[in-house]
């Protein structure tokens, strides 16, 4: 491939990046890294590394270094940029850009400025975590990262504990064992809980079970990697209220059965007693 050509409409691009495995990468994002005008990135060196493995040439262009610490002072220059009608794209690290990456308040001024924002959407270590965890996803919250102190980290914990949806969070390897003690002290030892662990990647891992079990399991184990905490909802505290709302919301779309069979795996509420709501709800109508 060369370098940039003719094609690629002025704005900004935000380009989502694997998260491992340098194949998990869509061809539209391919295209634009091949022919923006622009290319800035959090990590330079990844992006050049990225761009070699798929055989992108940079020609003339340099990759500008776009991140926490320099944000503030690149970003006129980017903005520039597209106020002249060129193409800028925005590479993340790995993953998407705006999830837990300095592209928000390039995204928010560039809006404000009245420029084109185009998302190329790719990999997530969100979605691949929820993927994998085999936890119910039709409602999360994605939280961010787990404070680094421990009382902060339990009050974190203790907020998202009766949060009707499940749970996605980044966790350190180096806090891993105190984050799953804090989370039993918050939370409940009976938790379900999966740590997804260097996923797309060669020594990529899944332990599931709940906290205590899988504190456990990992009592005597240094793990390494990124880790992505997917905790489910507290199904102690479905009431009645919760299972028709979500019986009302199923049955818009599915047949009594299959709204039954949904709402009963989701709460983990049996299901003689979600199909005696549904026939209420029925009756209601």
């Amino acid at each position: 491939m060369s370098g940039p050509s003719v094609g690629l409409p002025g704005g900004l691009y935000f380009v989502a990046t694997p998260i491992g495995n340098a194949s998990d990468i869509t061809l539209r994002a391919l295209h634009i890294l091949e022919t923006a005008e622009v290319i800035a990135a959090e990590d330079s060196r990844n992006t050049r590394k990225l761009m070699d493995i798929h055989g992108i040439s940079l020609g003339e262009r340099r990759i500008i270094a776009y991140h926490d610490h320099n944000g503030a002072a690149v970003r006129p220059r980017l903005l520039a940029a597209l106020a002249a009608g060129r193409s800028v794209a925005y590479v993340s690290d790995a993953g998407s850009p705006m999830v837990a990456d300095p592209g928000y308040v390039l995204a928010r001024e560039a809006i404000a400025a009245g420029h084109e924002l185009t998302g190329a959407p790719g990999p997530s270590s969100v979605i691949a975590a929820l993927t994998i965890a085999g936890l119910p996803t039709d409602r999360f919250l994605f939280a961010g990262f787990a404070p680094s102190t421990s009382g902060a980290r339990r009050r974190f914990y203790s907020e998202l504990a009766n949060v009707p949806a499940t749970l996605v969070i980044f966790e350190s390897p180096r806090r891993i064992h105190k984050s799953l003690a804090d989370i039993a002290l918050s939370m409940g030892e009976d938790r379900q809980i999966a740590l997804c662990r260097e996923m797309t990647k060669k020594f990529e891992e899944v332990i599931r079970g709940n906290v205590a079990a899988l504190g456990a399991q990992i009592e005597n184990r240094n793990l390494k990697g990124e880790i992505v905490l997917v905790i489910d909802r507290d199904r102690r505290q479905i009431s009645d209220k919760d299972m028709d709302k979500e019986l009302e919301i199923a049955l818009q779309t599915h047949t009594t059965k299959d709204a039954v069979n949904l709402v009963s795996e989701n709460l983990g509420l049996p299901r003689r007693t979600v199909y005696q709501a549904a026939l209420k709800i029925g009756r209601d109508r």
